[in-house]
């Protein structure tokens, strides 16, 4: 195993870590009319104490992964004196949080769920620019934060983001106590939420920079035929995966990249990965076919929007940027199915596509001019 630095912490991490928000399941038999998928808890501990075993010291977890488990599961997972080879992260879910109080009941609640005394990495999860003012602000966590590290029961706080950049860089410079942070970032999120800037700006302060869905939720691991065509083309016989994985640890400014591993086969391909891993592990022809499959992924695109808000806001509240989001990943990395549950679970129905009014003020001050209206109900057709 590879290790790097952690930010400015005295702590060298594994450049793999094991995130559990992806355990392996099983279907049971319910009380109600469909069966449930619960943690196959024999496998899972297999595979983190596997992971343990061969250099990863670092697993991460939520409050809300698996409908609660995860935590029990991973915490089961670290006994038998697993828990003192590794840090452990979790997260506090900021939007279960209406006072203040809130904060220090749940974290009780997951010290107890992860059979610990103190958490390594406490994380506030998936902030946005609304959640930082109307909840860390608003019931003042951080001081609750702090309150918790001076008990022990947290040791080093920071933040999952979510939002756009400019949100990102408030959030950094909202609190001069940062020591780590979380991003959604690989090659095709290069200039989505934090993105390479927001990168570069935390760990420019001295932030560790965790990285979380470096696959894309799985999607850069199984390219497209044409983009796989050119990843092939230097005959190093990498996978999907790897050259994802490989194309963050070769930054220096990554601390760590965390993959939710559901099965011991995903587990052993990444570790053998992340041995090869370092900066400057990639030359220039390698990056160069890189730039070159992120460009044909943009060529899949069927709808030329940039994201640039300028249609918003909508004068009958259709989030038009995210529907047309939803529909070109549907296409680009052809997983209809992925990208309709994303537009049923994930999106409030009051922005959904189907709202559209045909009024045509957004077409008004689109820069590509896209024929939105037009657009817009053949994307709740095709994801609704």
């Amino acid at each position: 195993m590879q290790y790097r630095n952690f930010g400015s912490l005295d702590f060298k991490v594994s450049a793999l870590g094991f995130g559990a928000m992806r355990l392996p399941t099983r279907t049971i038999e319910s009380a109600g009319d469909k069966p449930q998928n619960r943690i196959d808890e024999a496998e899972a501990i297999k595979m983190i104490r596997h992971a343990i075993d061969m250099g990863v010291n670092y697993v991460d977890t939520a409050y809300i992964y698996h409908d609660g488990f995860s935590e029990i599961v991973t915490g089961k997972a670290l006994k038998d004196g697993y828990r003192e080879k590794v840090k452990l992260a979790t997260k506090s879910p900021t939007w279960l949080i209406n006072e203040a109080g809130d904060f220090d009941r749940i974290l009780d609640e997951q010290l107890e769920k992860l059979q610990t005394d103190s958490i390594d990495f406490y994380l506030l999860h998936s902030l946005s620019r609304d959640s930082w003012n109307n909840v860390i602000l608003k019931y003042d966590l951080l001081k609750r934060a702090e309150a918790a590290k001076e008990a022990g029961k947290i040791k080093h706080l920071g933040f999952s983001f979510h939002d756009e950049g400019s949100a990102f860089t408030e959030i950094v410079d909202g609190y001069d106590k940062w020591e780590f942070c979380q991003i959604q970032y690989n090659y095709l999120d290069i200039e989505n939420q934090a993105g390479l800037k927001g990168l570069k700006y935390a760990a420019s302060k001295g932030i560790a920079v965790v990285i979380m869905e470096p696959l894309l939720g799985g999607k850069l691991a199984n390219p497209p035929k044409d983009v796989k065509a050119i990843l092939d083309e230097n005959g190093k016989n990498l996978t999907g995966a790897e050259w994802a994985l490989q194309w963050l640890w070769n930054q220096p400014e990554v601390s760590v990249v965390l993959s939710g591993m559901s099965t011991m086969p995903q587990v052993e391909e990444n570790l053998a990965s992340a041995e090869k891993s370092g900066v400057g592990t990639l030359n220039e022809e390698d990056l160069k076919l890189i730039d070159r499959a992120i460009t044909q992924y943009g060529i899949r695109t069927a709808i030329p929007c940039t994201g640039c808000q300028y249609c918003m806001p909508c004068p009958n509240n259709v989030n038009i940027p995210r529907n047309f989001e939803l529909y070109n990943s549907s296409v680009i990395h052809e997983d209809l199915n992925g990208a309709r549950f994303a537009y049923s679970r994930f999106f409030n129905k009051e922005n959904h596509a189907s709202e559209c009014i045909q009024c045509k003020v957004c077409e008004e001050n689109c820069p590509q001019k896209i024929p939105i209206s037009e657009w817009l109900p053949k994307v709740h057709e095709m994801l609704g």
